[in-house]
């Protein structure tokens, strides 16, 4: 049991970083029911790009976090009428014929990746990487590393931030009509192609800015991205599709598994435990968590 407390704080603040990985995901299919599996390639490019800039730059990569945000949600806007141009297609399905062209996608972007950037791992240093500080309860000390409270609080505060936007703002007004019925919105005067241009660029932006944290915490390499699909798509499956307010409680619920297993049983189990705890919740509530998925 004394274990129990740094377990708890680790798995929540492995959620934190799930939180990160899932929540543009959520929002991106909310708006346009597309399943994007190059979700990973965007943060496994977003990593390298912050790699480069902190090792030519010297400069901090959380101080980078904006420039990354910008560069990768213009790269999103200007790819979105392709992914747009598939879904929209009257011949076949559109979930489906999404899946395959992101599917490609990253294909492409990690034979790119291990072409230019190889098969070696890589870390990218930051100030508060090393620290940490310790939490004293009774006879228990917690350790709280820094990078990792920082990758907590950034989650926490995306989240309020999208949650101002989607509930204060015309455009997250726009949004959620838009992810309630597309063919009423445009009928309101909604430009569809429009927004899911800026959802699907913030989505990209986001996704991004997790790669820098990622390899801020742990190491990346041209093929990370195949883990984090994974990651974002159980995240988002098990909150509700497109469900955005349940992606905090899915990727913190995965957090705790996750640091249980790896403290208390055997590590190799855990990705058995997690879909286990996927289709059991699944069997119980075919709409995720909260029976409020699409």
């Amino acid at each position: 049991m004394e274990l129990l407390p740094q377990a708890t704080i680790d798995g929540l603040l492995i959620g934190g970083i799930y939180i990160t990985i899932a929540i543009g995901f959520s929002l991106a299919y909310g708006v346009m029911h597309i399943i994007d599996f190059a979700v990973g390639e965007w943060i496994m490019l977003g990593a390298f790009l912050g790699y480069y800039l902190n090792l030519w730059t010297v400069v901090d990569p959380f101080i980078l976090l904006p420039a990354i945000f910008l560069v990768f949600a213009l790269i999103g806007f200007l790819v979105q009428p392709l992914v747009y141009r598939v879904i929209s297609g009257k011949k076949g399905n559109p979930v489906l014929m999404g899946l395959v062209f992101t599917f490609g996608l990253a294909l492409m972007f990690r034979g790119l990746a291990l072409t230019g950037f190889g098969f070696y791992s890589h870390s990218i240093p930051s100030a508060i990487s090393q620290d940490s500080f310790s939490l004293e309860m009774g006879s228990v000390f917690i350790t709280i590393p820094y990078v990792r409270l920082a990758g907590l609080l950034y989650a926490l505060a995306i989240t309020l931030v999208l949650h101002f936007v989607l509930k204060k703002t015309d455009f997250g007004r726009a949004v959620r009509a838009l992810s309630q019925h597309r063919e009423a919105s445009g009928l309101m005067g909604i430009n569809a192609k429009r927004i899911s241009s800026y959802v699907y660029g913030i989505y990209v932006g986001l996704s991004a800015m997790t790669g820098v944290i990622i390899g801020s915490i742990f190491t990346i390499n041209a093929q990370m991205g195949g883990e984090y699909t994974i990651l974002a798509f159980f995240i988002v499956v098990l909150a509700g599709m497109g469900y955005l307010a349940g992606v905090p409680w899915a990727a913190f619920l995965l957090g705790l598994v996750q640091s249980f297993f790896l403290i208390y049983l055997n590590p190799s189990y855990t990705l058995m435990a997690v879909f286990g705890i996927l289709f059991t919740i699944l069997l119980i509530s075919p709409k995720g968590l909260f029976g409020r998925g699409v």
